[in-house]
């Protein structure tokens, strides 16, 4: 959460748009900064297998990355929460830069397996969220500056942004490092990742927005941590869970279909296919009707997904499976934007970095683990049981919004 004070104030709120009064470098910087989160996975997956032979090897790495950033990433936000933004992400980001960096060498040189395992770990758990503290800033700005006419639409359309970046950068993350690990090499993607943190993450801990004051002294009081279990917060993470794992099945299972046919390399551009679809929509979902509810909203596309992911495990051509592509994404942005929304609306007092620490990290956590299966499951029966887990992941999806509306309903009653 934004840096608190020890004295209350009162911002006054004025007409002004969200970019006046974060900056207008502030989203651009916010956009980059969230790049290496997303190439880790892959990265990782990618330079392991190149460099030790070994795609089992790899993907217990990716999956080790995403466990450390299970474990630790909602420490992080809670550390963000009490100390403030900028004090947790400058030591945090030289951490993790300084890992990427010194990775490439300790897997190509004559390090035991163990070793390559253990630092893949503590570059998850060193992982910066720029992602959810950069929702958490942005929530705090609309609810300080915003007239209270104006808030529910601006805030809206500003989780809309945040769920299309966020989806962008997934896409972006996987389609880099396949991009500099076929055209140079595959440390150079790890490298990348190294730099980019060092400046984008120091350049976005360092903005002005991280050291911002909350409104009111009463919410330097926190909510106890066993609010952050409730059952309608629980089932929200579970469904971004849900995304994750499809977004690490649907690149895993593509590049083994595409190995098939020849053209591995090209994996990441029709992945990226996925990326238009669901970046448009993200941000359209910010002007759907208010009594289309997020919980609905959840559902209707996560269906949507469901049904996409169906059709690819059916796919078998490259076209086909372009087309099947670009659907998926149709399903993707919107329900990134309800899961996020409701994600905020839910967070106990005084927790919503740490609220929004756990749903980033439950997507890089899905996207690992299901990495690592999917490779396995490929590599053991083929691409066509590979392209079955993506409709799985999906039906977390949908079961999870399910839960999610059952829930609200019991609570209204």
């Amino acid at each position: 959460m934004l840096q608190t004070s020890t004295t209350p104030s009162t911002p006054t709120t004025d007409d002004r748009s969200l970019v006046a009064h974060t900056g207008r470098w502030y989203f651009p910087v916010a956009f980059v900064a969230r790049l290496p989160f997303a190439m880790m996975v892959v990265g990782v997956l990618t330079l392991v297998v190149s460099a030790r032979d070994s795609v089992a090897l790899g993907g217990v790495n990716s999956a080790s990355v995403g466990i450390g950033a299970a474990v630790f990433g909602p420490l992080v936000g809670a550390a963000a929460d009490r100390f403030g933004q900028r004090n947790v992400l400058v030591p945090v980001g030289l951490v993790n830069a300084l890992l990427l960096g010194l990775f490439p060498l300790v897997v190509q040189g004559s390090a035991p397996d163990l070793a390559v395992l253990a630092m893949a770990f503590f570059i998850g758990a060193s992982a910066p969220q720029v992602a959810p503290m950069s929702r958490t800033r942005l929530v705090a700005i609309i609810g300080q500056r915003t007239p209270p006419a104006r808030r529910d639409r601006v805030l809206s359309g500003t989780m809309a942004y945040e769920s299309a970046a966020d989806e962008t950068v997934f896409i972006i993350g996987p389609f880099l490092v396949g991009v500099l690990a076929s055209a140079i090499a595959p440390w150079v993607a790890v490298a990348g990742a190294s730099a980019l943190t060092f400046v984008f993450v120091t350049a976005f801990a360092l903005h002005p927005t991280g050291k911002l004051v909350l409104g009111r002294h009463e919410e330097l009081v926190q909510a106890p941590a066993t609010e952050l279990l409730r059952p309608r917060l629980v089932v929200v993470v579970v469904g971004i869970l849900g995304v994750g794992l499809f977004f690490g099945a649907t690149l895993t299972s593509l590049t083994a279909f595409m190995e098939i046919h020849g053209e591995a390399s090209q994996a990441g551009l029709l992945y990226g296919l996925m990326g238009i679809g669901s970046a448009g929509l993200a941000l359209g979902s910010a002007v759907f009707p208010r009594g289309f509810a997020l919980g609905w909203r959840w559902l209707v596309f996560g269906v949507v997904l469901l049904g996409g992911a169906v059709a690819f495990s059916q796919a078998g051509s490259v076209v086909a499976v372009g087309v099947v592509l670009a659907v998926m994404g149709i399903g993707i942005g919107p329900t990134l934007v309800a899961q996020y929304s409701l994600g905020s609306d839910r967070s106990p007092r005084g927790r919503s970095a740490t609220t929004m620490t756990i749903l980033g990290s439950a997507v890089i956590v899905g996207q690992s683990v299901s990495s690592a299966i999917t490779g396995d499951v490929a590599e053991q029966h083929g691409a066509a049981a590979a392209m079955l887990l993506p409709a799985a992941a999906a039906a977390v999806v949908v079961l999870a919004a399910v839960a999610n509306l059952v829930l609200s309903r019991r609570q209204r009653d």
